[in-house]
């Protein structure tokens, strides 16, 4: 099974960077018309649009459980330095644990894999599922306890 949320992701860079645009050039409409007190309102509003994308932390998901092994390919979305590709890759016999986290009343998920290794056992970073919508983030919580019970 392989679950993607390309179209997700696109419409969720789409509406960030045009309601930032929007945002910015009121801002900058304020400052011009000497109304400097609804400008810094303006910025306000914006540090909090920004703040809420940068704590919902979406992310481009790739998950697969196809020919024995487990790839879990990300990166996140909103990002002004630039893309930091990252991917999990491992046997799925290797998988010990599945934590998944919501929070936000369940419109945010994380989800960290615990493998064995040969030095022992191993956590891999959190990865937020927020850019998955929640049939997906179902299929894929399936699909590793379905590993796990084998």
């Amino acid at each position: 099974m392989t679950i993607k949320n390309t179209e997700k992701v696109s419409k969720i860079k789409k509406i960030f960077f045009l309601v930032s645009i929007l945002i910015a050039l009121g801002i900058l409409a304020l400052f011009l018309l000497n109304h400097v007190m609804y400008a810094l309102a303006g910025l306000g509003i914006f540090s909090m649009w920004y703040l809420y994308f940068h704590v919902a932390d979406y992310q481009y998901i790739e998950y697969s459980d196809d020919a024995d092994k487990i790839i879990l390919r990300y990166y996140k979305v909103i990002s002004f330095t630039g893309k930091a590709y990252n991917s999990i890759e491992f046997p799925q016999y290797r998988l010990r644990k599945a934590l998944f986290e919501n929070s936000f009343f369940g419109n945010l998920s994380d989800l960290t894999l615990v493998i064995k290794t040969d030095r022992g056992i191993a956590e891999y970073p959190t990865v937020s599922l927020a850019g998955l919508n929640i049939e997906d983030r179902k299929r894929i919580q399936e699909s590793l306890n379905s590993i796990l019970k084998t």
